[in-house]
């Protein structure tokens, strides 16, 4: 069970947790030039948990260095808790927490009580504070019976809830997590959402990269898309799976030839797949939307041939995340043929994911 915790003076800003504005970051690698990001734009309000997608290479871990002050951005400006990543980087630091987990990190032959202390000193806990701060992070981490075992013996998933433990016990404002149940089995990989939800529910400000859209999907109150140094989607959790174009798959398999009605368009229907595989057929449809249209096409379609099969599948964070890394592929290939600049321009899904349309 959590510690209750001690109050204490805690620095008020009415403004956002981070603000972004124009972030962009280069690396020079010989003669050759790396755009890591370009142009992002991001608001993140007080008490909100960010999500942050992207394929690897898209510019995911760039920007949580640079959040952590671990990275200096090459233009644009960043506020966290309206300090100046650049010019108040102390003041920055003392506001964050930053957890990249996996095995490096920590000292194998201290045990985690040991680990805690040795970051939290070198973090600046007064004394006075820190072996209460220790228990208070042993207890939301789940670790109270282990803290006094060596980490070498650790498991993966303890390995992992020692990082949030260290990047907690300085009362973060702001926690950046990376991939943190990379690697994971699921009974740790729950245990550890769950210590994460225990933070944001606390009032802990969250930007979590993951691969992992379940992490997303328990956690997140918006997810942002990344893509080649872009911010190119920003939507609510909510409405994420919207914009995967559909809200269902259905499959239906019949035996004999398919119907003529699936080679010709259906109303409230996108055929994807028909196969003709003796003595049976099979066809996957996505349905745009439940209407009266979408179930008329459906009946009569099934009245067409001699079903012997039917099922429905709601829509999946995977399905929308797959469409939109297959925009901002089209996106990417646009801007590059018709040599749009270079910065400032993306997907706004939250209002039209058709097309590239100017970011102001």
């Amino acid at each position: 069970m959590p510690i209750r915790r001690r109050p204490e003076r805690v620095e008020t800003h009415d403004g956002p947790a981070i603000e972004l504005r124009g972030i962009g970051r280069t690396y020079r690698t010989g003669r050759e030039t790396v755009v890591a990001l370009r142009g992002v734009d991001l608001v993140v309000k007080q008490g909100q948990v960010v999500g942050m997608l992207g394929r690897n290479g898209a510019g995911k871990t760039t920007l949580t260095k640079i959040l952590s002050t671990l990275l200096l951005p090459t233009s644009g400006t960043a506020r966290v808790f309206g300090h100046d990543l650049v010019s108040e980087v102390r003041a920055v630091r003392q506001l964050t927490g930053v957890v990249f987990g996996g095995d490096r990190g920590l000292y194998e032959r201290l045990t985690a009580r040991e680990n805690i202390q040795f970051f939290a000193m070198l973090n600046g806990v007064a004394r006075r504070t820190v072996a209460h701060r220790i228990r208070e992070v042993l207890a939301d981490s789940g670790l109270e019976t282990v803290a006094d075992r060596p980490v070498e013996s650790f498991s993966k998933g303890m390995r992992q809830r020692l990082h949030i433990a260290i990047g907690m016990v300085t009362r973060p404002r702001l926690l950046l997590l990376d991939e943190p149940t990379v690697g994971l089995d699921p009974v740790e990989a729950e245990r550890l959402r769950t210590a994460i939800g225990q933070l944001r529910d606390d009032g802990t400000t969250i930007l979590l990269t993951s691969h992992y859209l379940l992490d997303i999907e328990r956690l997140a109150d918006r997810v942002v898309l990344l893509a080649q140094g872009r911010l190119v989607a920003d939507v609510e959790t909510s409405r994420f799976t919207e914009l995967a174009g559909h809200v269902a798959t259905v499959t239906v398999r019949g035996r004999g030839l398919a119907p003529e009605a699936l080679r010709r368009p259906i109303p409230g229907l996108v055929v994807d797949v028909v196969k003709q595989e003796d003595p049976l057929w099979m066809a996957r449809l996505r349905v745009e939307g439940w209407a009266v249209g979408s179930f008329t096409s459906l009946s009569g379609l099934l009245g067409a041939g001699d079903v012997v099969d039917f099922s429905i599948a709601p829509v999946r964070l995977e399905d929308a995340y797959t469409e939109l890394e297959n925009l901002a592929r089209r996106w990417a290939t646009h801007t590059s043929a018709t040599g749009a600049a270079e910065y400032g321009t993306g997907w706004n899904t939250a209002a039209d994911a058709g097309g590239p349309v100017e970011r102001r």
